[in-house]
């Protein structure tokens, strides 16, 4: 049976109901950058909320990044580990290698209204099997050169898909472009 390598999606909705510190600290600056940026795309004070920027607003769906520099030291300050995430230990195990940043939804003169996403990328993961409602996984590099492969159970939740599925053939790296 060929390896099955995924890549799994977590989706971090974050608005302001946000409790956690590092929740916060990014709703909020996101919401100053949001602000800042927006000036430009709204020059005359014609709109107020980000849906009505994208709706009249050649180019203004480059808010997106142009907000996203005020989170990347937060991001950063992850350690390369998806949030809330954790195996059946209750411990994070998923780390990222890419992550995409999305305005939801903003008022220029709300700030309650602001609302972000945060979707991680994983790294490779080799998925060994299904029990029950729990996926087996285990980092595609560690099982590629170690003998005994940590492994991880856990259950998808809200918010975390798989993203992506490989099929390699047996004792193919994830990285091989054959």
């Amino acid at each position: 049976m060929p390896t099955r390598h995924i890549t799994l999606c977590y989706r971090k909705i974050i608005d302001a109901s946000a409790t956690r510190p590092w929740d916060k600290l990014v709703l909020d600056d996101s919401y100053r950058e949001f602000r800042m940026q927006a000036q430009y795309f709204n020059q005359a004070q014609k709109y107020r909320t980000f849906g009505e920027l994208l709706h009249y607003v050649p180019g203004a769906d480059q808010l997106h990044g142009l907000a996203s520099g005020a989170v990347i030291g937060y991001l950063q300050q992850l350690g390369g580990m998806v949030p809330d995430v954790l195996d059946n230990l209750g411990r994070r195990f998923l780390r990222f290698e890419k992550f995409q940043f999305e305005l939801i939804n903003s008022d220029l003169l709300d700030p309650s209204k602001h609302q972000v996403a945060v979707s991680f990328f994983t790294e490779p993961l080799v998925w060994h099997d299904t029990v029950g409602s729990y996926l087996l996984v285990s980092a595609a590099r560690a099982a590629a050169t170690e003998a005994a492969t940590p492994v991880h159970t856990f259950q998808l939740q809200p918010y975390l898909a798989i993203h992506s599925l490989l099929a390699a053939a047996p004792d193919a790296h994830p990285d091989d472009t054959r």
